[in-house]
């Protein structure tokens, strides 16, 4: 909109060259042009561009907007791709740039998620009269389901249980995504076979037919028979019930207006060692920010994206305030107890730095008040519209283990997740414990909803070149990945659709 005019006779004819830049590199590659639109200063490309979007990543793009032939600049923008898709609709409203003292007018960018077949499938089927293929007593029956390949193969994509004991089975419902069932082709052959089950694995052939999506979609209720090429038929499959559901994504939330909250929380314990030292891992120097920095700012770039006030509450735990020396777990790194938030990844960085200066390291390494804190902000608003995420920044050995894991039971049904990043050379097998990805975390009975909690050492992710950039996109890259999933996870538990986003 409002481009500058470089055209002497005319208006300027212009062309935008879209620009990508990969995770941990400063170098721009051109990755598309729209087409050239001629004499107007206020084009509606139609060219898309379509792109993989990685949430955990930071996708730094860049527009150049330029008339093509006499190679005039008319300006650029830069955004991150996570910008545009955490804007309100997915719509972003960008000033172009770079010709010095000229307003260069503005680039609107807009965004949608291609469908890839997101539709999930629940059906019910019963069997009558199968063949009796036990010596003594009925069969014990179930189905398997294939989907054809394009080189006419077949693919196993579900087996139902068995029904023991009888040839008039009712299976229980199933649920399945139509990409496995036919991958997105509804015409494609689905085929069925009947088996009678064997302990010893050799199960019996009853007999087969073929359907489609189409066709169970239409409901129709009585198949042929299961034929055998001996035979008339060896019983009927009836379709009982059919249901199709679309699944949500994670771009529909944030499309829909569903905020990410972000928190932090350092530790202050006295194991970091002297902040003035250059052994302490609270160090920073003019040349070099800390790990604690690092971790802070890689996880909090990305996130930023997505909140649209970029306020975030920053504390600091395991250290005594002054000016009594009272040990605190939960204290605002901004010193402002009612308003905790600093502004931008930048406010957050410059308060812990603040602190570092007035505050004595000491300990314990208390977790659960932190957690708790923000389980109470997260249990506020439980509709969708805000979902937390806390990242805890510590070098170490956990002193409230039992209160810990009662607090993130707690949580495991609020709309929040934890990311703990563990700086430094200890050994963090407890940390491990709090990641439930192998065993589900547990207190006094109770187990956590879904798994919230998601652990990395960042030494793993230290690039040996020493470049910062590189280790910040690697460590973003794993600690994040795991969040659109766990957004997902507390929506469906507590069926949450995601709000229509206005058009």
């Amino acid at each position: 909109r409002n481009l500058l005019d470089m055209d002497t006779f005319s208006k300027s004819d212009p062309v935008v060259v879209l620009f990508m830049q990969s995770s941990g590199s400063s170098d721009w590659k051109e990755f598309g042009r729209t087409e050239v639109i001629d004499n107007t200063l206020n084009p509606d490309f139609v060219r898309k561009f379509v792109l993989d979007y990685y949430f955990e990543e930071k996708q730094n793009l860049r527009f150049d907007v330029a008339v093509l032939g006499a190679q005039d600049f008319l300006g650029q923008a830069f955004v991150a791709l996570g910008e545009v898709i955490g804007s309100q609709r997915g719509r972003l409203e960008r000033a172009l740039t770079g010709v010095p003292g000229k307003r260069c007018g503005t680039i609107l960018l807009l965004a949608e998620e291609l469908s890839n077949c997101r539709d999930i499938v629940t059906m019910q089927l019963c069997a009558n009269k199968l063949d009796k293929k036990d010596f003594f007593g009925k069969s014990d029956p179930f189905l398997v389901f294939y989907r054809s390949n394009e080189d006419g193969t077949f693919t196993i994509c579900h087996k139902t249980e068995v029904v023991k004991n009888t040839l008039n089975p009712v299976w229980q419902p199933f649920t399945i995504p139509v990409r496995a069932l036919c991958n997105g082709d509804y015409d494609r052959t689905v085929k069925i076979d009947v088996y009678d089950w064997d302990r010893d694995g050799s199960h019996d052939f009853i007999g087969e037919f073929a359907t489609s999506y189409r066709e169970l979609s239409r409901a129709q209720s009585q198949f042929t028979k299961c034929k055998k090429k001996k035979y008339v038929n060896s019983g009927t499959v009836t379709l009982l019930s059919f249901s199709v559901e679309s699944e949500f994504t994670f771009v529909d939330y944030i499309r829909g207006g569903t905020q990410l909250n972000f928190t932090v929380a350092i530790d202050f314990t006295a194991s970091n060692g002297m902040p003035s030292q250059p052994t302490s891992l609270h160090y920073t120097s003019p040349y070099q920010l800390s790990a604690y920095a690092l971790a802070l700012k890689a996880v909090g770039e990305v996130i930023q994206d997505y909140d649209s006030d970029k306020l975030f509450p920053a504390y600091g735990f395991g250290a005594k305030l002054p000016p009594d020396g009272k040990i605190s777990h939960q204290f605002p790194l901004n010193n402002n107890v009612d308003n905790p938030s600093c502004a931008g990844i930048e406010g957050v960085l410059e308060c812990y730095l603040q602190s570092l200066r007035t505050v004595q390291l000491y300990g314990p390494t208390n977790f659960a008040p932190v957690i708790n804190q923000v389980a109470r902000a997260a249990a506020q608003v439980t509709d969708g519209s805000q979902y937390h995420v806390l990242l805890i920044i510590t070098d170490g050995v956990i002193s409230d283990m039992l209160q810990t894991k009662e607090a993130i039971v707690t949580a495991s049904s609020l709309p929040m997740s934890i990311i703990i990043v563990g700086v430094g050379p200890a050994e963090f097998e407890a940390m491990e414990e709090l990641d439930g990805d192998e065993v589900r975390v547990s207190s006094r009975g109770r187990y956590a909803e879904r798994d919230i909690v998601q652990f990395v050492p960042f030494r793993d992710y230290v690039d040996d070149s020493g470049n910062q950039v590189l280790s910040m996109a690697r460590l973003a890259k794993d600690v994040l990945a795991e969040i659109p999933e766990q957004l997902l996870s507390y929506m469906k538990t507590h069926d949450i659709k995601p709000r229509r986003a206005e058009p």
